[in-house]
Formats: C-alpha cells, sequence, structure tokens
C-alpha cells in the first residue's frame, strides 16, 4: 500500500482545514529570493523565536503554516506538485519518513548531512534531525524510588501493581511514534499486549505530555510515559522543589528512544532552493543548536553544542537501534490504538 495511501483517512479529516491554511500561505505571495514558506509540524511557542531570529540575520520573510506533523503530511500529500511549502520542520523522524517515502522531498547537500551522526539522519539523505528528545519514565519523586520501585522495563508497567498509577496521551504524536517503535522492535503481537496491559492497569488518559508531568508533580498519578524535556521545562519555572524527575531506560529497552525533530527541502522548491539550504545552514547552526539546548531542553546534534544543563549528555544514553525514517506507519500504529480500545 502506498504511503498516499496510506495517509488518506488523516488527509481526509484534515482536508477542509488544509485547504484553507494552504490558500492562506498561498495567499502571502509566490517564494523568491527573500521569502521562505515553513511548514511546521513543530508548535509556534517552541520554535517561532529561532525562525524569527532566522529572519533578522538574513532579512528573509519566513511565512509560517503550523499544525500537527501528521496534518503536514497529510496536507502536502493533498497538495502534492502545487504545494506552496518549501520547507518542512517536522517533530518527528517517522513523519520525515512519509513524506520521503511518498517521494516530495529532495537530496539534502552532505555538508549538512555530516554535521548530525547517521542515526538521527535520513538514509538517503532526504531529510535531516536539528534536536532530539528522550523518551522517559516521569515519576513522583515523593512516592516512587527509581531504583527499587520502577521496572527493570517499561513492559513491566503491564503489572498489575501499577494500576491506576500511570498516565499516557494516546493521542499525542511522540506516543504514536513511541508505539510505531514498539511495533518495529516487537512485532504486532507483542506491541498489542503491551497495550492491552497498560490499559488494563486503568491509566488516566491526557491530551498531551504537559499535564502528565503536572499530574505525577502533584501526585495525581505516580508515573507517566513522556519526552524527557517537559520536566525540565517544570523544573525551570517551579525550581528544583518539583516533586518529578526522569527515569531513562538503558540497553536497548523499548522504552529507550530516541527520536528527532528534524527538517527537509521539498522538491518543488526549485526557485527557492539557495533560501531553504539557508535556513537549513541555521538550524543546524550554533546559534540554533544552543537555542533549542537552552530554552526547549532538547538535545542538540550538532557535535560541540552541549546538552542542557541537568540533562544526561546524548552520548550517555543508550537507546534501542532503530531506523527512525521507517517509523513512518502511523496509520498502522492508529489502527492498533483503536482496535484494543485505547482510542476511539
Amino acid at each position: 500500500m502506498s504511503v498516499a495511501k496510506r495517509w488518506n483517512r488523516q488527509a481526509l479529516l484534515v482536508g477542509a482545514l488544509a485547504v484553507v491554511a494552504a490558500l492562506a500561505v498561498a495567499a502571502c505571495g509566490g517564494a523568491d529570493d527573500n521569502t521562505l514558506t515553513v511548514y511546521s509540524g513543530r508548535s509556534k511557542t517552541l520554535v517561532q523565536p529561532a525562525l524569527d531570529d532566522f529572519s533578522e540575520r538574513t532579512g528573509i520573510e519566513v511565512l509560517v503554516r503550523y499544525a500537527s506533523s501528521s496534518e503536514i503530511v497529510a496536507t502536502i500529500l493533498e497538495e502534492g506538485s502545487n504545494s506552496p511549502a518549501d520547507v518542512v520542520f517536522l517533530q518527528d523522524a517517522g513523519a520525515l519518513g512519509a513524506l520521503s517515502e511518498a517521494g516530495v522531498l529532495s537530496q539534502l547537500p552532505d555538508r549538512f548531512l555530516h554535521k548530525v551522526d547517521p542515526r538521527f539522519r535520513s538514509a538517503i539523505g532526504e531529510w535531516v534531525g536539528a534536536s532530539g528528545r528522550a523518551r522517559t519514565i516521569v515519576y513522583n519523586t515523593e512516592r516512587i524510588n527509581p531504583t527499587t520501585d520502577l521496572p527493570d522495563s517499561i513492559l513491566g508497567f503491564t503489572d498489575p501493581k501499577w494500576k491506576g498509577r500511570i498516565g499516557w496521551a494516546p493521542s499525542n504524536g511522540s506516543f504514536q511514534a513511541f508505539v510505531t517503535a514498539l511495533r518495529l522492535q516487537l512485532g504486532e503481537e507483542q506491541a498489542r499486549q503491551w497495550l492491552e496491559g497498560i490499559q488494563a492497569n486503568d491509566p488516566t488518559v491526557f491530551p498531551k505530555n504537559t499535564p502528565i508531568v503536572a499530574a505525577v508533580g502533584s501526585g495525581e498519578i505516580d508515573v507517566g510515559f513522556v519526552n524527557h524535556y517537559y520536566v525540565h521545562r517544570f523544573i525551570d519555572e517551579q525550581g528544583e522543589g518539583f516533586n518529578a524527575r526522569n527515569f531513562y531506560y538503558s540497553s536497548s529497552d523499548p522504552g529507550a528512544m530516541v527520536n528527532v525533530a528534524g527538517v527537509g527541502i521539498m522538491s518543488t522548491a526549485k526557485d527557492s532552493r539557495a533560501v531553504a539550504e539557508q535556513f537549513i545552514e541555521y538550524i543546524l547552526g550554533t546559534e540554533a543548536q544552543e537555542y533549542f539546548s537552552r530554552e526547549t531542553f532538547e538535545f542538540p546534534l550538532v557535535v560541540g553544542v552541549p546538552s542542557p544543563e541537568g540533562v544526561p549528555p546524548l552520548e550517555t544514553l543508550d537507546p534501542a537501534e532503530l531506523d527512525l525514517g521507517a517509523l513512518e506507519d502511523l496509520r498502522g500504529t492508529l489502527e492498533l490504538l483503536r482496535d484494543v480500545g485505547v482510542l476511539d
């Protein structure tokens, strides 16, 4: 089955929104030497400061269409060769992999690809990671001793003793990317069994990661499945007394996943190719990498830029070996989540 068909259901759901958004972007004018159109699956609060800095440094006007990464993929597949997008900036490698498989991304210069570890870039050179995030267990520091209380593997949270103590966000893109990785590592049946086991433990459902971390910090729940940087944002705002911390699985446990947000240049961006490459060069430059490390607490992927304060260096983590671009089968993950009753 083609990528376009696999994403068709999402395209139908967001079709009306996509058309309106595409028209709005197109209405801003065609691309030229001083204009760049970016489709961003990263939230405005996270990336707009970096985009503004790029504009100030270069004089290039950036026109942005914000939506979830899955909506961006569906939109681009519907727009086809008429897409006004020059660059995509998406929150996970699976979405970038879907666009690569669909043939809508172009080859990036080696000077960009070689700035990051091969694990964090396209195997065929069509996208490159901009920043990294690790999947972690956030735990309440007053109720959990991570050394003695947490299971040896994320698979252990299916034990009935965790009933009513877990928080998760099944509708969140980062969680769905994790489940996709779980399917690749363990196979469909074991991934299904894990989801059914967690579901049997009556987890509290949240719309995204931030309220999970807040609930763990307040003691509403004991643990949650999140990305690493949310805890650090809470600590930055509330101080070291915030009652939640991260636990990182290692030894290639399924819970030890490092995903990336990344960028690619659209194959339709012929007239704005030079401007698009300027943007990629900026995102992989010291200023932007330090911004992601300092302000969003994500892992910088370019060698020489230090990890965020209080976050373990990326090289000390021991994630499972995955082709991140192979995480593109979101449709299969959504079908599994619905089939086990995790999603409606």
